[in-house]
C-alpha cells in the first residue's frame, strides 16, 4: 500500500486546526480543573499542581438556605427542555414536510417569515411577554418557558428539517402513495426512518439552545421555575471568593449537554452532512 505523502500545506493546516481546537477547549479544561481546587488556590494559584478536592461539588449540590437548589433547578431544566423539544419536533416535522414535498407558491417567503422571527432582539420583546405571562398567571412556572422555548427553536427546526426532507427521493414517496399509504404513514414509515440523523441533529441543537437559555428564564422565572443557568449564577457571591464553586457548578451544568452530544454524535454528524455530497 502506497504511503500517504504529507505536504507542508497539509501539515500547516493540521497544526493550525489543532491550535484552534486547543484554544477553544482550554477555558473548558480550566473550568473543570478549578472545580477541584480550594477557593484560595483557584483565585491565587493558576497551576495544575494542587491537591484535588470534591468539597466544592458537595457545596453546590447541598445548596444554601434561601438559594435555588441543585435538584430543583435540574428538574425544571430537564422538564422544560424535554417538553419543548418534543413540541418543536411535533410542529416542525409536518411543516418541513409540506415545504419540502408539497411546496406552496412563494414557499421561500414562508421560510423567510419563519427565520425573520429571530431578527428581533429578545430584550425588545421581554416587556410584552412579561405582561402577557403575568395576565395569564404563568409567571414563575415551567409552562411559560416551554411555550417560549418552543417558539424560539421552531424556526431553526423547520429550516433544518426542510433541508433534510428535500434530500429524500420523491420516488419513494410516490411508491408509498401507489401502495395506498396515507399522509401519516408517508411521514412516519417512509420519511422519518431516512432522516433520523437529521432529526437527531435538529433535536440536539434545540436541546442545547433551550438548556443554555438564560435571559427569558431569569426575567420570567426568577423563583419557582428557575433553571440550571440561573442556578449557576446563584453560586456567585459578594462575600468572598467563589471561582472554584462557580467552576464546579458550571461543570455540572455542562455534563447533561455533553452526554447528549456524545450519545448522538454519530447521527448528528451524519445529519449535518446530509446533502453535502451528491
Amino acid at each position: 500500500m502506497r504511503a500517504r505523502a504529507w505536504s507542508p500545506t497539509g501539515v500547516g493546516t493540521a497544526l493550525l486546526a489543532w491550535a484552534a481546537a486547543l484554544l477553544f477547549f482550554f477555558p473548558v479544561f480550566w473550568m473543570v480543573v478549578n472545580g477541584f481546587k480550594e477557593e484560595i488556590d483557584a483565585n491565587t494559584s493558576p497551576t495544575l499542581v494542587f491537591t484535588p478536592t470534591l468539597d466544592r461539588y458537595r457545596e453546590v449540590t447541598a445548596g444554601s438556605p434561601g438559594l435555588l437548589g441543585f435538584t430543583e433547578a435540574f428538574t425544571n431544566s430537564i422538564v422544560v427542555v424535554a417538553v419543548s423539544t418534543v413540541l418543536v419536533l411535533a410542529l416542525a416535522i409536518p411543516a418541513a414536510y409540506a415545504l419540502a414535498i408539497r411546496p406552496i407558491p412563494k414557499w421561500r417567503d414562508v421560510l423567510f417569515f419563519f427565520i425573520s422571527t429571530k431578527f428581533l432582539p429578545v430584550v425588545g420583546a421581554i416587556l410584552p411577554l412579561w405582561v402577557i405571562a403575568e395576565s395569564l398567571g404563568l409567571l414563575n412556572t415551567r409552562v411559560v418557558l416551554v411555550v417560549l422555548y418552543t417558539a424560539m427553536n421552531l424556526p431553526l427546526a423547520v429550516w433544518m428539517l426542510r433541508s433534510f426532507f428535500s434530500e429524500v427521493p420523491h420516488e419513494l414517496i410516490e411508491a408509498a402513495q401507489l401502495d395506498g399509504a396515507n399522509l401519516r404513514r408517508q411521514i412516519v414509515d417512509v420519511m422519518l426512518p431516512i432522516v433520523v440523523p437529521g432529526l437527531t441533529a435538529t433535536a440536539l441543537l434545540c436541546v442545547i439552545f433551550a438548556w443554555n437559555e438564560y435571559f427569558l428564564a431569569v426575567q420570567l422565572n426568577p423563583a419557582d421555575g428557575s433553571t440550571v443557568p440561573i442556578w449557576v449564577t446563584s453560586n456567585v457571591s459578594t462575600r468572598g471568593n467563589f471561582l472554584a464553586k462557580l467552576s464546579a457548578a458550571s461543570t455540572l451544568a455542562t455534563i447533561p449537554v455533553v452526554l447528549a452530544g456524545w450519545v448522538a454524535q454519530k447521527r448528528m454528524i451524519r445529519g449535518l452532512a446530509m446533502g453535502a455530497i451528491k
